[in-house]
């Protein structure tokens, strides 16, 4: 039996449940992201409403730049619980249909429904089922894809925002495919794409008509991958991916401490640890949890969600830091125990809204990232000592 998969991908998903629940700002631009400061703020742009990106705004553009293309946008800080809450009660939608669900971030699915279709109908059916409920239960509109695997699935999903459903029916990929530009493969960056239409190629069928062998002369391994997403081949299964609830490091000193240079540098060797992991697990965190415990074994823990969901030391040691504030530990009792717990826990996909980062000071968050990903790199073959973290300003 053929399979049935769906891309569900819920529109400007931040800005509309801003606007959802501000019914005043229907029709406006709303921008959620840093603040902008009056045009000098730091930040970037989270997410935006489709009004908002009619003036050019858009996901990670610098919130100075969308302050000077949108001046009269509604500009408002994100509220990761209240986009957390509307996004469990979309994901129980979900699987009121089927198990085999496979989340991408907080807003965005796979649904395998090919063991679904006899109790529900056919995919189209299913898909308009699933977009009338989330409308029904959260005011919200998604867009959905439906094809025979994830890649055709997502791609479909991609055509018609916002509030739209493309259906890919067997046998049709190559045609659906073959008018799209070269971008819309998997893999395909720009300089991918600067060497392929300083070719002549520029439609995925211009791509489709190469032999895999020629593909793999001009791009390497990379060219095979192609060759198959340009026939609409794509055999990865929806995995139900079930990722840690949470995951944390905790350290107890040697000796009862009210030393802050020693609890802060410990802080920060912790939140390396946890960064790391995140990092090879391919998991963001929305959410930190600190844990302070002192020589009477009192536990005091504070926690707080994230503007914007992360794997980057600096921003979790900065967090943590804010954390450690609201404990108002002054170094009046001594610290027996320090831990810090990163939870809410997302998918990594890369390059998604969800997944951009805010500037922090004169830092990008993606530089950063990835310069610790090569540092995760050397550490897994030379040993955690080989490369040591210095001091984080706060």
């Amino acid at each position: 039996m053929e399979r049935i998969i769906i891309h569900v991908d819920m529109d400007a998903f931040y800005a509309s449940v801003e606007q959802l629940d501000h019914p005043e700002w229907a029709g406006k631009p709303v921008i959620v992201g840093a603040d902008p400061k009056g045009g000098k703020g730091r930040g970037v742009v989270c997410a935006c409403s489709y009004e908002a990106r009619r003036f050019g705004v858009h996901s990670a553009l610098p919130i100075s730049r969308a302050w000077r293309l949108c001046s009269t946008g509604i500009f408002v800080r994100p509220r990761m619980s209240r986009y957390q809450d509307v996004s469990d009660e979309i994901f129980r939608n979900f699987r009121e249909f089927t198990d085999l669900v496979e989340p991408l971030s907080i807003d965005e699915a796979f649904l395998d429904i090919t063991g679904s279709i006899r109790l529900f109908g056919g995919g189209p059916a299913i898909a308009r089922r699933i977009k009338e409920r989330i409308g029904e239960r959260t005011g919200l509109v998604a867009s959905v894809g439906v094809a025979q695997n994830k890649y055709l699935a997502k791609v479909a999903s991609d055509l018609e925002k916002p509030d739209g459903l493309v259906v890919v029916e067997p046998g049709s990929a190559l045609s659906f495919l073959a008018p799209l530009p070269i971008r819309r493969l998997w893999g395909v960056g720009e300089k991918t794409a600067e060497k392929l239409t300083g070719k002549g190629l520029r439609t995925i069928g211009d791509i489709a008509r190469l032999s895999e062998q020629y593909l793999c002369s001009l791009l390497g391994d990379h060219g095979a991958s192609l060759y198959r997403l340009a026939r609409g081949e794509d055999d990865r299964p929806v995995i139900p991916n079930s990722p840690p609830k949470s995951i944390g490091n905790e350290e107890t000193f040697s000796e009862d401490t009210d030393d802050r240079e020693l609890i802060h540098s410990t802080l920060l060797y912790l939140c390396d640890k946890v960064a790391g992991r995140l990092r090879a697990k391919k998991l963001k965190a929305s959410g930190l949890t600190l844990k302070l415990r002192d020589e009477f074994f009192s536990t005091l823990t504070r926690s707080m969600l994230l503007d914007q969901p992360s794997d980057v030391t600096r921003d979790i040691y900065e967090h943590a830091m804010e954390l450690l504030d609201r404990t108002r530990w002054h170094g009046e009792r001594k610290v027996r125990l320090v831990g810090i717990t990163a939870h809410r826990l997302w998918e990594d996909e890369t390059g998604s809204e969800q997944q951009l980062g805010l500037f922090r000071g004169d830092f990008d968050s993606e530089k950063l990232r990835r310069t610790e990903t090569a540092v995760d790199a050397i550490r897994e073959r030379f040993g955690s000592s080989a490369v040591r973290r210095g001091g984080v300003e706060r």
